[in-house]
């Protein structure tokens, strides 16, 4: 597998031409009056979403160079190779196989290159994994005794779950509350601990090593509540997402359901740390979520590249960061069961395409992640939309609105669906005023994500379409996506900071750092 780092293919000379020629000074609103079948040419259908990519600043011309730079980076071959097993994580000598969580068994779509005895041994290995897992989210669903679910993790193992249990709350099973606890900030545990039972809790622990910091101080502390308000029998109210089996054992945890060192935290969901969701919404709404997610892995792995809707936004992205300098993209779902979204969108790209170096470890001359931020419409309105309306800086919005609601509360739906339109037509179209307070620049952008209802395979399809799409951003930026070294070092300070709480030692420290110290330890 060759890859070409976009600044060095003929395609992005090309590309910074035609933004000095006419992207520079693209406006939507002329595009449109030129050209009445815009709508058309800029949306398409994929598994499970609709995208209307018509109000964002780019044209025939300028969507055919990026097509032109996908390919010149070797961006159809980077695909392949993460569908093929081979280990693209480059500076962890991993492969990329969220996807094959999604997979059904001896699924007769994947890749031929794939289709060898170790990739059947692991898909066989997911499903066995998969069908244990199912099987005792179904027995904790049937046991009405345990009426709280404490998920204990941080990062992926808090952000996935947690979001699509949200999201999910029509499918959830009556009788059970969910809790998400991922902050080593104390209160957030106690607050939990307060609502719930030791006798009719089920604590999930959610670590890949079991020796997360935050995760184990939780779980240890959640343990000691347990049993000193008359909690009995850990191994049936504690379980554990963890490959550490001998970890989890000493902690008193007998059930365990493990993962693999090529699923990423952040792409985790799909595997045992979607327990939560599993109890949630049942084996078979599972099932329908992992079903979604695999039917978009097919449109990505598929569909052509001009038809491909991961590959449209990633490369609409990359125009948009290195051709245009916007250096954040605010998302607003307009469901306000997609309000932990963001967040999980979030780390998604932000920590896959936060790097400052290429694959090979070089430099890069230009910029990669944008900041992703948002908030659920309507509350965005009133909160930040003033200033993506009238601020000095141009951000592109992403909406994402759903046809159908789960309520029968009359009005409410159809005044919801108008101020995601309303809204995205007023950032286009703009407002003249000569009194300059009430005068909106207009033209700018943003992206309409449409779904016929949220399900569990919408979900599953919306969330594998994000993964996608950051994949493409990454492989033409040439940078590895799927480590996060970034994280590590402030972990590794972190220790030594709390033993300098205890010790009140500043040796060695600068002076904000020591001062801060001191004033921390003043009782």
């Amino acid at each position: 597998m060759n890859r070409t780092r976009c600044d060095r293919t003929p395609a992005w000379s090309q590309l910074l031409a035609a933004f000095e020629s006419t992207g520079r000074t693209f406006d939507v609103r002329s595009a449109f009056a030129a050209d009445p079948a815009r709508f058309e040419a800029f949306s398409q259908s994929a598994p499970h979403v609709f995208a209307d990519l018509s109000k964002n600043r780019i044209d025939a011309e300028t969507e055919a160079l990026l097509l032109e730079l996908a390919q010149q980076t070797g961006l159809v071959a980077h695909r392949d190779a993460m569908f093929a097993g081979e280990a693209i994580n480059n500076t962890e000598q991993r492969a990329v196989m969220h996807w094959l969580l999604r997979t059904p068994p001896a699924d007769p779509a994947m890749p031929a290159q794939s289709v060898h005895r170790q990739m059947a041994e692991t898909l066989h290995e997911v499903h066995t994994t998969l069908g244990a897992m199912l099987a005792f989210a179904e027995s904790v669903r049937a046991d009405a005794s345990i009426t709280d679910i404490v998920n204990i993790g941080i990062g992926g193992s808090d952000l996935g779950p947690q979001m699509a249990v949200l999201a999910l709350d029509e499918f959830v099973i009556p009788g059970k509350r969910f809790h998400f606890v991922s902050n080593v900030d104390g209160h957030e545990l106690a607050a939990v601990l307060r609502k719930v039972k030791p006798a009719s809790t089920l604590f999930l622990v959610a670590s890949k090593t079991f020796t997360t910091i935050e995760t184990m101080t939780n779980a240890h502390s959640a343990r000691a509540w347990f049993e000193s308000n008359g909690g009995t029998d850990i191994a049936r109210h504690f379980a554990a997402l963890t490959t550490n089996v001998a970890a989890a054992n000493a902690f008193g945890i007998s059930t365990t359901f493990g993962f693999w060192d090529w699923v990423g935290g952040r792409y985790s969901v799909w595997s045992a740390i979607g327990l939560p969701l599993a109890i949630a919404i049942g084996a078979q709404g599972f099932k329908e979520f992992l079903a979604g997610a695999h039917a978009m892995d097919t449109h990505f792995r598929t569909a052509p590249l001009a038809q491909n809707l991961p590959v449209r936004l990633g490369l609409l992205d990359v125009w948009y960061r290195n051709f245009h300098g916007f250096t954040s993209r605010s998302v607003a779902p307009y469901h306000s069961a997609l309000k932990r979204y963001p967040a999980y969108l979030q780390q998604l790209e932000m920590e896959s395409n936060g790097k400052r170096v290429d694959a090979d470890g070089q430099a890069l001359p230009f910029g990669t992640s944008p900041v992703v931020w948002g908030e659920p419409g309507t509350n965005g309105q009133h909160a930040y939309f003033q200033m993506l309306h009238q601020g000095t800086d141009v951000v592109p919005v992403e909406f994402v609105a759903v046809k159908t609601p789960k309520h029968s509360l009359p009005g409410h739906h159809a005044l919801l669906l108008a101020n995601a339109l309303a809204q995205a037509q007023a950032l286009m179209q703009g407002k003249a005023d000569a009194g300059g307070h009430r005068h909106f620049t207009g033209n700018r952008p943003s992206t309409f994500l449409l779904l016929d209802e949220l399900n569990p395979t919408s979900l599953g399809a919306l969330i594998a379409l994000q993964e996608h799409r950051v994949f493409v951003s990454g492989s033409v930026w040439g940078i590895n996506s799927f480590d996060q070294w970034g994280v590590e070092l402030g972990k590794v300070l972190a220790k030594d900071a709390e033993a300098r709480l205890g010790s009140g030692d500043a040796t060695g420290l600068d002076g904000s750092t020591a001062g801060l110290l001191a004033r921390l330890r003043v009782s």
